[in-house]
């Protein structure tokens, strides 16, 4: 196996690890709730004035499957829509208090993994971690060329 096999082999393994051990404690604290709905309460509370094209753009995700999940939302409390009175054309997404729940449980959760996690970032370098990000945005930079290659814009399919 050649050095790239071996990088792309432990991404997947370390992400399916991350995945594997916090899956309990997610499913438990967020009883109810898909990953792809947490996501977009997390992506709505982040960004003001979310709408379905941030939405989508941000998740991966069709805009249809965005205006089901945020339909979803709404018909649970979680978020409301709104216009700006100088954009009635655009509609536009934030958090009711109850979202801000979910999402202020979210957020405790990735705090209580980072504290477990924080053994080994501590032990990282400025320049290892300058390296790692630079690797990561350069393969992402790479990736979002080859899927443009393929004509798919899957941000907005």
């Amino acid at each position: 196996m050649n050095k790239e096999e071996l990088v792309i082999m432990e991404f997947r393994d370390l992400f399916n690890k991350m995945v594997w051990l916090n899956k309990s404690k997610m499913e438990d604290s967020l009883k109810g709730f898909k990953p792809s709905e947490v996501h977009c309460i997390e992506y709505i509370e982040r960004n003001v004035d979310s709408n379905v094209t941030k939405l989508a753009e941000s998740l991966y995700m069709t805009s249809g499957a965005i205006s089901k999940l945020t339909q979803k939302l709404i018909k649970k409390g979680l978020i409301e829509s709104y216009q700006k009175p100088e954009n009635k054309k655009e509609i536009y997404f934030r958090l009711t208090e109850q979202g801000k729940v979910i999402y202020k449980i979210h957020e405790d959760l990735h705090k209580e993994f980072q504290e477990r996690d924080k053994a080994v970032f501590e032990q990282v370098t400025e320049e290892q971690f300058d390296s790692m990000l630079s690797f990561i945005e350069r393969y992402s930079r790479h990736l979002d060329e080859e899927i443009k290659k393929l004509g798919i814009d899957i941000r907005s399919e």
